[in-house]
């Protein structure tokens, strides 16, 4: 548990930032009623399968009463559609566009061009609501644009639009630090255990600054001394007392999982602040951080100007760590082992439930609830002048999933349980509460519902098609029919220097309770969180001893670049071949049938070469409760295609049309940097700008990490007007 002295640190560190940009504390209920305030929440992996208020969950749901509270008090969209992974998820909601049109197709790393980022001159949520005067934030999560090659590095947040950010640029955790600190050696969750699990019941806990205090037992919580000692900052140095020095193999500033993470603060004025591991405002339970930060800001806001607070929790993303055991119910599990394929199991629930507890501590200390005496909250959306909304970024991690979601198409697939999450809307615009909404909806969709709560005409406002259908009609309309015809989703691999791709992972997963797979994918970016996620990295700078040698002799910096190739180097081994991840995804549906493409690079022995084999399915699905008709392997319609009926034939020509369709919407338009749809003198001015930054910028029109003369020249080449793109939905 953080003492409380640390928290108040935390709170006052924020609040100062926040009141000398011209804050006042108010609390968030004061608007005009024409303008609603805005909290947005948005959980990261957490799929609709998690979701009990859904009637989901399994057998085993995790404990999410407050979000149930929010749910039952406002509009279920019990159909709605995000993107496989967390970047293209999250672009989809923060600028309302479809991947293609984007170029954000996977989760964002290291290695990814600035052209596959969002662009700054897209229009984003935050720069839609400055039209009405609106001030956003944003705390948590980031993971749509930079710091890696992009010339706004670490400033990203601002550049595209947000007034305040408090978090982290990059994607989820880094790893747990198996050396605790530097004091062990295979720890899987990244702190000492019990003495029973072989740890320690007490020791010394050394503070960055120098200061140490023993401790012994576990808290009133259940947590050991060695998580007791991490959540404060420290670093535990088991069964030993505090020296006057600190000792020699102490290490503060490894990043730990969900409690040493690398915190970006960025003010109104520009101020931008990267603090080191070692700053005790990166050290504590990040979901705890994002809360209290979010708190911060929303109560420091001025009464006569409309916020928008996007509160991106980091839970439950892979690295599972346990979290604080004053976060969730009965035993913290501190004693489950991280690496555990089923344990991990159980340490995700908590991370869910610890999440959703500090949902509850964030509507009540900002004035949207109240505390019952059971501890329960009470929320009443007609109290305040805040609308809120929560969703799920793309679906579960795959050792996770919940019965009868199918675990082996999950999370960075376009398959329901990959692509299917929750989606809340609550607050005095919603008219006759507790309603579910069966009509299908994108997460494109929200960016638009959250122009329309600020009326404005969104397809006006945004000088660009936009992909987002109206949902403002469902909260006002019970009998609202559907808006959408169709849905899409949408998954691949980004644009790095000179046509590399990620290298290849592969990754344990779980089949069912007693059967484990292996899986060769390419959606991880690189080494660290492809063994994060308990895999085995084969791409550049592997290490594992079971990778077989250099591919094509080449050394051993090179890795393997293709899931093919590892293919090619087991099956010239005599080894069996590892299914390969699709790498390419794409899914369309209308109200009964889906289609799914899917795109693999593909070994063939008899060649001896790798090629893209594309493969059509088709499904059946609904949504019933509790278990409903999902995309499982065995349910693929078209092997009897022979003997469809006219009526399934008919869904599948239409849906393959509209597949189609909807690929062509967005015609190419190189040399284009501003993304206006014309190539002019605007874009050689932005390319001119860009050459004293010389490397990826969205003016790299050959796509080879650099800005320079070879840019300008595609730029004129392809002077005048592109294609006009087509709106789709």
């Amino acid at each position: 548990m953080v003492s409380t002295f640390f928290r108040f640190a935390v709170l006052a560190i924020s609040l100062s930032a926040l009141l000398s940009c011209g804050g006042s504390s108010s609390g968030g209920s004061t608007q005009p009623a024409s303008t609603p305030n805005i909290l947005y929440v948005v959980m990261d992996d957490i799929g609709i399968d998690q979701i009990e208020a859904f009637g989901y969950g399994g057998d085993t749901p995790p404990r999410m009463p407050n979000l149930g509270v929010i749910a039952q008090s406002g509009v279920r969209f019990h159909n709605t559609w995000s993107m496989p992974e967390c970047s293209p998820g999250r672009a989809a909601m923060f600028v309302g566009r479809y991947p293609f049109r984007t170029n954000v197709y996977a989760a964002i790393g290291t290695y990814d061009l600035a052209n596959a980022q969002i662009s700054p001159y897209d229009m984003t949520v935050a720069k839609l609501l400055k039209q009405a005067n609106y001030e956003s934030g944003m705390f948590g999560k980031f993971h749509i644009a930079g710091p890696d090659n992009n010339e706004a590095g670490n400033g990203t947040p601002q550049q595209l639009g947000w007034d305040y950010f408090y978090g982290w640029i990059r994607g989820g955790p880094a790893n747990n630090d198996l050396t605790a600190g530097g004091v062990s050696s295979g720890n899987s969750c990244g702190f000492i255990p019990s003495a029973a699990m072989g740890g320690a019941d007490t020791g010394a806990c050394y503070q960055p600054e120098g200061s140490c205090k023993v401790i012994t037992g576990r808290s009133t919580f259940g947590d050991v001394p060695g998580k007791q000692c991490l959540h404060s900052g420290g670093v535990f140095v088991p069964n030993t007392t505090c020296q006057s020095t600190v000792p020699s193999n102490i290490n503060f500033t490894k990043a730990n999982g969900y409690y040493v993470s690398p915190l970006v603060v960025i003010t109104p004025d520009g101020g931008l602040q990267a603090p080191p591991n070692t700053d005790s405002r990166n050290r504590g339970y990040r979901t705890t951080i994002e809360t209290d930060s979010a708190i911060a800001w929303i109560n420091s806001r001025k009464s006569d100007k409309p916020w928008m607070a996007t509160v991106s929790y980091s839970a439950a993303h892979t690295p599972y760590q346990q979290p604080p055991g004053s976060l969730v119910r009965g035993d913290p599990g501190d004693d489950l082992n991280c690496g555990d394929l089923v344990q991990q199991r159980v340490v995700s629930n908590k991370m869910t439930e610890a999440l959703d507890t500090e949902l509850g501590r964030l509507l009540v200390q900002t004035g949207l609830a109240t505390r019952k005496d059971d501890g329960s909250i009470a929320y009443d959306p007609k109290a305040s002048n805040t609308m809120i909304v929560i969703v799920g970024d793309n679906g579960t991690f795959p050792n996770v999933v919940k019965d009868p979601f199918d675990m082996t198409r999950a999370k960075s697939t376009a398959y329901q349980t990959g692509v299917w999450v929750p989606l809340i809307v609550a607050g005095p615009m919603v008219v006759e509460p507790n309603r579910k909404v069966t009509h299908m909806t994108n997460m494109v969709d929200v960016f638009q519902l959250f122009g329309e709560m600020a009326g404005i005409d969104v397809p006006k406002a945004v000088p660009r098609i936009i992909d987002s259908a109206s949902l403002l009609p469902y909260l006002t309309n019970p009998s609202q029919s559907s808006i959408r015809n169709i849905n899409f989703t949408q998954g691949g691999y980004n644009v790095q220097a000179n046509g590399q791709r990620n290298g290849a992972c592969l990754v344990p997963t779980k089949i069912d309770n007693t059967t484990l797979a292996v899986v060769c994918t390419q959606s991880v970016f690189d080494k660290s969180p492809c063994e994060g996620d308990a895999g085995v990295w084969w791409g550049p700078g592997y290490t594992d001893p079971s990778v077989i040698g250099p591919p094509f002799g080449q050394p051993s910096s090179t890795g393997y670049r293709s899931c093919w190739q590892v293919n090619q180097a087991q099956y010239k081994s005599g080894l069996p071949l590892t299914t390969i991840a699709a790498e390419i995804t794409t899914a369309v549906r209308n109200d009964v049938y889906k289609l799914v493409r899917n795109q693999t690079q593909t070994y063939f022995p008899a060649t001896d070469t790798g090629a893209a084999v594309t493969t059509d399915e088709f499904y059946q699905i609904d949504q019933a409760v509790p278990t409903p008709k999902i995309d499982k392997a065995d349910l693929n319609l078209m092997p009897s295609m022979s003997t469809w009926s006219s009526v399934v034939r008919q869904n599948y020509n239409s849906l393959l049309t509209s597949l189609n369709n909807i690929l062509a919407s967005q015609p190419a338009c190189n040399g284009d940097a501003n993304i206006d749809g014309v190539v002019d003198s605007q874009d050689l001015s932005i390319w001119q700008r860009l050459l004293s930054w010389a490397l990826s910028s969205v003016a790299d029109f050959n796509l080879d990490g650099l800005t320079n003369n070879d840019d300008a020249q595609i730029i004129r080449n392809n002077h005048g007007a592109c294609a006009k793109a087509t709106a789709v939905y």
